[in-house]
């Protein structure tokens, strides 16, 4: 006896094409505003104010010399002819983030409030995660046709997971006596979970959400195959080709982009880093007026 899984995805797939075509083009609709408002932004800055800000937030947040590296890799980027393709991956990967982190909080917040939830989410996330990425292709595809919609949905399903996990492991991982603090003070459960759980889950959220750029990057490169666009058109234009070279050239540019991206969103969990950690050291050491008298 065999079970032919496909031939009944394939009926619900063909069900929910005849009966909910409003709602899928209402969801192309919003995705689509999302997305196509952060290109438009992200093509209309000029090369250098763009370098300059991200110059100005890896000084920021991590350091000089990392500030260093972000300006000469944008700047080898912007020679090699793939400034606008970054641009564009870049507005992907934010625009499916941002879907991810609206969906992804809430639901991680419900499983870390209900263990009923979270036995309900969980193997949802573990289907999510092991599934091969280019599966999601086909019914982004099939619902939403190509372009930049499909292949930013089929990232957000791809790249959520992580947000959802260790929203719901930071909030279960803050310390009793924290919670009881807030309980004593009167706190509500609203009051507990934006004052004391979430600021002290902060770490373990931001990692999911620099876990969830990673995969986000990785997997806009992937949506290229339905039309997605930016650099993963260089990649896939090196591999129809056999063009070592510009296969290379396009991978060069999402590990640049990609290593931007993780050790900024990485710093956000953090009180001071970069510029900021280098003048309170610096105020720190220096002798306060009545030390100088006494």
């Amino acid at each position: 006896m065999t079970f032919d899984i496909g031939d009944g995805v394939d009926s619900a797939v063909n069900y929910i094409l005849d009966n909910f075509s409003p709602l899928l083009d209402l969801i192309a609709a919003v995705i689509g505003a999302v997305t196509n408002g952060i290109q438009t932004v992200l093509l209309a800055t000029p090369m250098t104010l763009g370098i300059a800000i991200f110059v100005l937030l890896s000084l920021w947040r991590v350091g000089f010399g990392f500030a260093l590296f972000t300006a000469a890799s944008l700047w080898l980027v912007d020679h090699m002819g793939l400034w606008s393709a970054m641009m564009e991956t870049l507005s992907l990967v934010l625009a499916s983030t941002l879907v991810a982190m609206l969906i992804g909080l809430p639901l991680g917040i419900a499983m870390a409030r209900s263990d009923r939830v979270a036995a309900i989410v969980r193997p949802i996330l573990d289907l999510m995660q092991t599934m091969p990425a280019f599966v999601y292709l086909i019914p982004a595809a099939m619902f939403f046709g190509l372009g930049a919609v499909p292949g930013t949905i089929a990232t957000v399903i791809f790249s959520m997971p992580p947000v959802v996990r260790l929203t719901n492991l930071g909030i279960r991982q803050v310390h009793v006596e924290f919670i009881e603090a807030g309980n004593a003070f009167g706190c509500t459960a609203s009051q507990l979970l934006f004052k004391v759980q979430l600021p002290n889950a902060l770490p373990s959220i931001m990692t999911g959400i620099n876990q969830t750029i990673m995969l986000s990057l990785s997997m806009v490169v992937i949506a290229s195959m339905i039309g997605a666009g930016g650099i993963g058109n260089t990649v896939l234009t090196g591999i129809q080709r056999l063009d070592v070279g510009t296969g290379f050239e396009g991978g060069i540019a999402v590990v640049i982009l990609a290593v931007i991206l993780d050790r900024i969103t990485q710093s956000l969990g953090k009180e001071r880093a970069g510029f900021c950690r280098l003048l309170f050291r610096r105020q720190a050491q220096q002798p306060t007026a009545s030390a100088v008298t006494a």
